[in-house]
Formats: structure tokens, sequence, C-alpha cells
């Protein structure tokens, strides 16, 4: 089994990484007269370009902190958070971003609110803006709802029409939180595959917080098996499943062996400080 352990070195060698987390922590307040909550201890992790890297770990092990971090909604209290080799320090153009749910504003319709990054940012949609819509709506096989009302679609529709407005200023990296969690098995299952697909069209580096060791599998290049609170890297696992991936994945052997591995991983005892 290719796996690398935490203190093996995280990331792969070979190039200068498009996101770096160097030495991170990160507390939050508690209430008046308690300690403050430790979300992340000491996490180093790179990630490199076009990279798909899926985050595992318990609840409130500080995945969705890692994507905050990254977006720059939030700063670290300790160590050093990079984009290209830059601090972030600020929300950037060039980070979009999925969440577990696509918060779609209902007073427009689907083509409005995959335009709506660019209205937010220049204050208008330009043509260009309008078209590069069209074309992701097709790319997600939504271009004969561009019309229609956000609650006129299922559920699926609704995180497809999220993808799109993600991608809409054409980012370079995509943060997504559990952007499949709230569908059902099936659906689920569909946007995953549809992912895969709009990934291998359109690269990007991902960075992917799943509760779903299946899901991070089907997925992911590598897989950063997390600790529980206080957050810190277990194990990062090279997933090593060829490409490209379909329904034959999921019978593959290794597919089986590292999705045993994963859950020894997350039920045994937390790693000592």
């Amino acid at each position: 089994m290719s796996v690398a352990a935490a203190g093996e070195g995280p990331g792969r060698p070979g190039g200068r990484p498009v996101v770096r987390f160097a030495g991170v922590s990160q507390r939050f307040a508690g209430a008046p007269g308690t300690p403050p909550v430790v979300a992340l201890e000491d996490l180093s992790l790179d990630v490199e370009r076009h990279e798909f890297v899926a985050v595992l770990g318990p609840s409130g092990c500080g995945k969705s902190t890692l994507l905050r971090l990254v977006a720059g909604l939030l700063a670290p209290s300790a160590g050093r958070v990079e984009v290209h080799s830059m601090p972030v320090v600020e929300p950037r153009d060039d980070t979009g971003i999925v969440f577990q749910r696509p918060t779609l504003l209902p007073w427009h319709d689907v083509l409005g609110n995959v335009t709506f990054p660019a209205r937010h940012k220049t204050g208008s949609v330009t043509p260009a803006h309008a078209a590069r819509a069209r074309e992701l709506l097709e790319l997600v096989g939504l271009s004969d709802f561009a019309r229609r009302r956000p609650d006129e679609l299922s559920g699926g529709m609704q995180q497809r029409v999220g993808i799109a407005r993600a991608l809409l200023l054409d980012p370079d990296i995509l943060l997504m939180d559990e952007p499949f969690s709230a569908l059902d098995a099936l659906t689920r299952d569909e946007m995953s595959f549809e992912l895969l697909r709009i990934w291998t069209e359109r690269p990007k580096t991902v960075l992917f917080i799943t509760h779903s060791i299946a899901e991070a599998l089907l997925l992911a290049d590598r897989i950063v098996v997390m600790t529980a609170r206080p957050g810190r890297i277990r194990e990062i696992i090279d997933v090593g499943l060829p490409r490209p991936r379909s329904m034959d994945t999921l019978a593959h052997p290794r597919f089986h062996e590292l999705s045993a591995h994963i859950r020894g991983q997350l039920f045994s005892r937390p790693v000592a400080a």
C-alpha cells in the first residue's frame, strides 16, 4: 500500500505547491471563563497544481477551517497559509468555493445565479460573463434550465448550479466543503462522477472536504486523514487508482484495501501530541 505518513513530509516532490499550510494552528475563543477551542494544531501540507486532494476526518476536526484559511476568510492563529507562494490575507479571485448547500439566490434564475460572482465583483454582467455562464451550464448539463428559478430544480441540479457559479471567474483553485452531503445516495454518486468529468475537462487544484471514504477514494489523487480535535494530519494516502475512474473503480481491489485501511485509521486512537 502506497501511504505517506504525515511525519514523512506532506506534499509531492518536484514542483512548487499551489497551496501550502506551514505549521498552521487555529484557535477560537471559548465562552467566558473557558479555554480557547483548538481546531487545528501544527498542520503542514502542500497541494500541487491541478491535484485533487480530499480531506477526511471526524466531525469538528477542523476540515472546514482548512478551507476558510485558504479562502482568506480566516487568518491562522499560528503558522502560514500560502497560495502561489504568497501569504493569504484576504479572499482571492483565483479561488472558488462550493459550499455544503448551494445557497442560491431565490430572486434570480439559474443564469443570474451563475453570473452573480461577476455582478458582485464588478457591479455588472458583461456579454462575455453571460456567454461564459451559458458555457458552464452546458458543461454541467443545465443549458435548458437557464431561466428556471432555484426552487424549480432538484437538489442535485441546484448543486450543479453552485459548481458552475464557482467556476465562472475561472479560478485556479476550487474549494469544496462537503458539496454533496445533503444529497440522496444515488444523486451523490451521480454528482461525484459529474465532478470527475468536469475536473478532467477543466483541470483545477481541488481541496475537497468529505465524510465519505468512498467519495474520497473515487475522486482524489491523495487523501489527508485527520485526527479528532485538535486536528492534525494522521496520514496522507496516495490513492493510486487508475484514471479515468468509473463504476469499475468501485470494484477495484485497491479501492477496498484502502477503504478498510482508512476506516481503521479513523476509528483508531488519536495521535499523541
